[in-house]
C-alpha cells in the first residue's frame, strides 16, 4: 500500500522550522528598515539647513525664512516631524527631527536628531544617551 502526502509529524516539523526562521528574520528585517529610514531624517535636516542658509545669505537673518515660518513640517517620506527653533537672537537655529509614524516610532536607537546653525549633528536614543555616530551614519 502506497501513502501519498505528509504525516502530521512532518507537517508540524515544517511549521516549527518556518516559525523559527520567521522569529529570526522578521526582527532583523524591521531593524534594517528602521536603520534605512533614518536617512529620511538626516536628509530633511540637511535640506532645511540649506534653505535656512540660502535665506540668511539674502536677508542676513533666519527670522522670516519660509522654513521657519512653516512651523513644523514632515520629512519627505513622512517618517519624521521637522521643527526649526531660532535662538533668542535670530542668528542661530536648531532643527529637530522626531519620529512621526511606524516603523520609526519603535526605533529606540535614534529617538531624535538635531542639526544646528554651526553644523553640529546630534542624536539621542530612548535612554537619553548620545547616539550621534550610529544615527547620523558615522560608524
Amino acid at each position: 500500500m502506497r501513502n501519498d502526502g505528509f504525516t502530521l509529524v512532518e507537517l508540524m516539523i515544517t511549521v516549527a522550522i518556518v516559525g523559527i526562521l520567521a522569529a529570526i528574520a522578521i526582527p532583523s528585517y524591521l531593524s534594517y528598515v528602521r536603520q534605512a529610514n533614518r536617512t529620511d531624517a538626516t536628509h530633511a535636516l540637511t535640506v532645511s539647513a540649506q534653505a535656512l542658509e540660502r535665506c540668511y545669505s539674502q536677508n542676513f537673518t533666519y527670522a522670516g525664512c519660509p522654513t521657519v515660518s512653516a512651523g513644523s513640517t514632515t520629512s519627505a517620506q513622512s517618517y519624521y516631524t521637522i521643527t526649526v527653533a531660532l535662538t533668542t537672537n535670530p542668528q542661530a537655529y536648531t532643527i529637530t527631527a522626531t519620529p512621526l509614524k511606524s516603523p520609526q516610532l519603535a526605533d529606540s536607537t535614534c529617538t531624535s536628531f538635531t542639526l544646528n546653525s554651526i553644523g553640529q549633528q546630534h542624536a539621542v536614543n530612548s535612554a537619553g544617551s548620545d547616539s550621534t555616530k550610529v544615527c547620523w551614519g558615522s560608524s
